[in-house]
Order: structure tokens, then sequence, then C-alpha cells
């Protein structure tokens, strides 16, 4: 079984590389995805980990773009590190900027809070600030301050700068790296087939189809369109740690029992990408 979409504490997952590793083998998982948000960082941990259980380490990243004035994640399997890097050091940028953004509009508020000093490379993400909320003594619970404060209509919401779906899918590619769309139904900003036929325009290459939040009617229609566009099928937990919650879900590692042999075709469509990407570098 394979494991698509998981995060660790370089982003917003509370595991780090060599935990979520070790947690995956015990879970039957053979190949795993590390997908953090806007940065590669864990990546080598996780292949050092990894070594230990006969686990592959799928390399990729979950990239912030915004659509229609909603975030749009998009997964990026197999990029090459060194073409992606300089562009991803401007998105942590971002994410850096964003995060003081919603620090200075909670003090206003009346909540001031610090978040702790992270390291290189690590991006910071509302779940740190929730997380910051609530050892101030301002929530109970994580949950609590999404709902307060931190919600896409919260009163100390900030949206992601601007990067388009266009550029977030070109960078992919010209990187080699297999975009996908990541949790499609969980997107707030209108009709998933029309943003779909946006993203396949814009250069699209696959779908997430098998998500947590994701019914199996959901899956059923996702997979009709996959054949009709010839997109890719990919799935995952979107796994944040034990006892994380994503779209009010609380997710398991290997959950949705994701085939290996979906793996295979995306690994085909990223050589053919990455030899395309050197030959225009």
């Amino acid at each position: 079984m394979i494991e698509l979409h998981c995060h660790t504490t370089y982003s917003d997952g509370t595991l780090t590389p060599t935990q979520l590793v070790k947690a995956a083998a015990q879970a039957g998982v053979k190949a795993l995805a590390i997908t953090d948000h806007d940065t590669m960082s864990g990546w080598d941990e996780a292949m050092s980990a990894a070594s230990s259980y006969n686990m592959e380490i799928v390399p990729g990243l979950e990239l912030s773009t915004v659509h229609r004035d909603r975030s749009l994640h998009i997964l990026g399997f197999y990029p090459n590190r060194e073409l992606l890097s300089p562009a991803l050091a401007e998105r942590l940028e971002g994410r850096k900027r964003r995060a003081a953004e919603m620090v200075a509009k909670l003090a206003a508020l009346g909540y001031p809070i610090e978040i702790p000093e992270m390291g290189e490379g690590m991006a910071p993400g509302r779940p740190h600030i929730a997380s910051a909320l609530v050892q101030a003594g301002y929530a109970e619970s994580s949950a609590e301050a999404f709902d307060r404060w931190l919600g896409d209509n919260g009163p100390a919401y900030v949206h992601y700068e601007k990067f388009s779906i266009e550029d977030g899918i070109s960078l992919l590619r010209s990187c080699g790296a297999v975009p996908v769309w990541a949790h499609p139904y969980l997107f707030r900003g209108g009709d998933v087939e029309e943003v779909l036929a946006e993203m396949v325009e814009a250069g699209l290459m696959g779908v997430e189809v098998y998500h947590p939040n994701h019914t199996p009617a959901q899956q059923k229609r996702m997979l009709a369109l996959c054949a009709e566009y010839g997109l890719l099928v990919t799935g995952g937990s979107d796994y944040h740690g034990p006892g994380n919650a994503k779209g009010g879900e609380t997710t398991t590692l290997n959950q949705l029992r994701v085939p290996l042999e979906l793996l295979y075709p995306i690994k085909s469509a990223a050589q053919t990408l990455q030899l395309t990407a050197l030959s225009a570098s």
C-alpha cells in the first residue's frame, strides 16, 4: 500500500520525518510520499529512516496557490530539487510574511502570541499559530482557534500571497514534478468540475481521488473525470500526525489502502518531465 500525502514537522505535521516513517511502516505502508507545504526539507531524514524498513520514499511537496480568491493546493511528485529550490525559498518567505500578518491581527484583537522559532526550511502555517493560541490560554483547542480566529472567514485570517494555479502547475512541470490537485472536494472556490477543466487547461496531470474527506460518490465521479481527461489517479490520508484532523476528519496512516500500482504511472510521467526539464535548463 502507498501513502501519497503526508506531512511532517517541517510544515504542519506533528511527527518528525523519522517518526512518520516508523509509524507508516507499522501501518503497512510500502511507499510513502513526504508532501510538506512549500518545502522539501524533510526528504533526507525520511529517506535515511526508510532504509531500516525497506520502504520507498516518494519525494514531493504540497504547493500553495490561489484560485478564485481561495486557497488551492497542488501536490508535486518527484521534483528536481535544484531546479525547484529557488522558487520555494520565496514561497517560504511568503509563508513567514503571512504568519506575521496573522500574529499582528491577533495582537490587535487582544490576543498577543509568539510563534516558536522554526528551523531552516520549515514552513509556518495556521496550525502553528493555533497551537500558540492554545499554549497562551486563549483557546481550549486548535479547532477552537480556527473557529474563532483562523478559519477562512475568521478575523485573523490572511490570504496566501497571490500565486496562480497556472504559475504553480508551470513551476512544478518545469522542475520535473508531476502536478496533482490535492483534495479537490475540499476546495471552496467553485464547482469542482469547472475548476478541474481550468486546471487541465493549465497543464494538470493528476488528481488526488482517494482522500478521507471524499465520499464514495465523489471518488467515483472523480475517477470518471480522470478517465475522461486522461489524468493520473493518486490518493493519501493527508496525515498530519496522531489525532490531527483534516476537514473535521481524524485520519490514520494507510486508512485508504491505496494500491501500489498507482505509483508506477506517476513515476513514468515524472521521468518524462525530468528529461524535458533538464534539457530546458
